[in-house]
């Protein structure tokens, strides 16, 4: 996934809202962001973050700056393991033409020594938002990690996979009734890409997407469900 494929799949897909989510990373983000320019698609900049306790977290911004702070301070909470590209891939660091500039050497595939309250108040403080990834997933998600979702946790939202349908899924987890939640295409491949969840905003913006999540100031969040 480059960039100049990752704006044609947008493209044809009819998205106008992105965000990349690069694993404990935003190296590309500003790649992504170039190669998007003139295409009426907004790309939030953003990482999946893997907490102390293996839990995934999209932690999303308003701008490149802030994201890159964020990953500073990830790099120093990441153990120094070197990647082994043989058994984890290549970490690319790319351009917008999706040109190799670099490779990024330690391993990112891991945990941050973060807990997850500790990466919700810090990205909150430094105005952004977390949104804990594919909560219904079997690994590396709130509920199967910890079992429940924290009192007071402060996120505006939960994101489920493309494969959750509500009535079954509230049966089986009964406190995501009380939870906005949202379908993201988590996307490793272009295929993946998902056209699920529409935001009415008045702009891309971090405060915006919270208005929505909470419906006020006349927001609203609608989520393309699928039949059971």
């Amino acid at each position: 996934m480059i960039p100049p494929l990752i704006r044609r799949q947008a493209v044809e897909s009819g998205l106008n809202l992105i965000a990349v989510t690069d694993h404990n990373a935003c190296h590309n983000v500003e790649a992504v962001i170039q190669a998007f320019a003139g295409s009426g698609i907004h790309v939030l900049p953003g990482m999946e973050l893997q907490s102390r306790e293996e839990v995934h977290l999209l932690c999303l911004f308003d701008t490149v700056d802030q994201c890159q702070g964020w990953q500073r301070r990830i790099l120093t909470k990441l153990p120094s393991l070197a990647n082994r590209e043989k058994i984890w891939g290549p970490q690319f660091i790319v351009n917008e033409a999706g040109e190799l500039l670099a490779q990024e050497e330690r391993l990112l595939m891991t945990s941050v020594d973060l807990a997850l309250e500790q990466i919700v108040e810090g990205v909150n403080t430094g105005g952004g938002m977390v949104v804990p990834a594919h909560v219904d997933r079997p690994s590396f998600s709130l509920l199967s990690n910890l079992g429940w979702i924290p009192e007071g946790l402060a996120v505006e939202a939960l994101e489920v996979t493309s494969h959750f349908v509500p009535d079954q899924g509230y049966r089986r987890w009964p406190q995501l009734r009380s939870w906005n939640l949202i379908v993201g295409g988590d996307a490793h491949r272009l295929k993946e890409m998902q056209r699920r969840t529409l935001f009415m905003m008045e702009a891309p913006r971090i405060e915006e997407i919270q208005l929505a999540l909470r419906r006020e100031g006349g927001r609203d969040v609608v989520v393309e469900w699928p039949s059971a």
